[in-house]
């Protein structure tokens, strides 16, 4: 009998002590923070902005790693177009930090459309992308900032072995017949006469005849930038081009606008360039900034002095400049 009464006790203690463990168990479970497998399926896991690297300027979908102060858009990258080799026509969006930011104004940069001839413009606008998404409080609340580095990506791959800003001067070629030849796309067409405002089948580079092109806007890439134009409708644009070592207005036989003229003088005052009413080295049709004009829109030229530096530090003072101006 007494050996009976033990046995059932220790079988008692047992199942007590099952329970308390399992007891324990539970609430460990119950109080220990929730973990989520992330994939690429989970809806909030990822941002489906694609963004550009400061190092490499690859376009990447990432996981969002902003600071919560950062617009969700600084360093979303919009495909407008493909060029003749089937390469990516990007531009990149860039906002204030200000909670209070609009975004309403929109400048536009374009770099590159003379593809690896003028390799120097397109590494000023990864520059200015760089500076952007390291210094977002720079720009002003109400301005949106579009970066079209590369216009002409054919050209510049030919020429620099790629159509990222990762080159430098030492990644050119240093044959003179590839990079003149880079200057024109897949399609051996000048693009800044392939734009509508006195457009010709031939035109002119210094003393040579090049292609305009089959009519204006025939080439993906001139037409990618004018859909991007007539939907998004920027304030005002910078073009980039080399080498003159000076800020030119734009006109299509309208005269050159006051806004427009302001942007040059703002822009050479604060960089140190020239300030020009007109380019009168040769005649040039199909101009991309005189288009521009055409149909309203403020844009000036910015030549840079040469067709080896970017020229940053004057130009950065430019473009601060022109945020001064539009500042609200």
């Amino acid at each position: 009998m007494i050996r009976g009464t033990i046995t059932h006790m220790k079988k008692t203690i047992i199942t007590t002590v099952i329970v308390i463990i399992a007891i324990i168990i539970i609430y460990l479970v119950v109080k220990s923070p929730a973990k989520t497998t992330l994939t690429d399926e989970t809806p909030a896991a990822t941002s489906t902005i694609q963004s550009s690297s400061s190092s490499s300027q690859n376009t990447t979908n990432a996981t969002s790693t902003r600071d919560s102060t950062l617009p969700s858009t600084n360093g979303a990258v919009t495909v407008i177009g493909r060029s003749v080799g089937g390469r990516d026509v990007n531009a990149y969006h860039y906002m204030s930090t200000s909670l209070s930011g609009t975004g309403t104004t929109e400048l536009l940069f374009v770099g590159g459309i003379h593809g690896g001839y003028a390799w120097n413009t397109a590494l000023v606008a990864y520059e200015l992308m760089d500076y952007l998404m390291a210094n977002p409080s720079a720009i002003p609340a109400n301005v949106r900032v579009t970066v079209i580095p590369v216009l002409n990506p054919d050209g510049l791959k030919q020429v620099a072995g790629t159509t990222t800003g990762n080159f430098t001067a030492a990644d050119v070629s240093s044959n003179k017949a590839i990079v003149e030849a880079g200057r024109f796309n897949g399609n051996n067409v000048d693009l800044n006469r392939n734009f509508d405002c006195d457009w010709q089948a031939t035109g002119k580079w210094q003393s040579r005849t090049v292609s305009g092109g089959d009519v204006a806007f025939s080439e993906p890439e001139s037409l990618a930038l004018k859909n991007y134009v007539e939907s998004s409708k920027p304030t005002a644009v910078i073009a980039w081009y080399s080498a003159a070592g000076g800020v030119y207005a734009s006109n299509c036989h309208n005269g050159v606008s006051t806004e427009t003229n302001d942007l040059v003088r703002k822009y050479a005052a604060a960089s140190g360039y020239s300030a020009n009413e007109s380019f009168d080295f040769y005649v040039t049709t199909g101009d991309m900034t005189n288009w521009l004009a055409k149909i309203s829109i403020p844009a000036i030229g910015v030549l840079l002095s040469n067709h080896s530096d970017t020229e940053w530090s004057k130009n950065l003072a430019g473009v601060q400049a022109l945020f001064k101006y539009y500042a609200k």
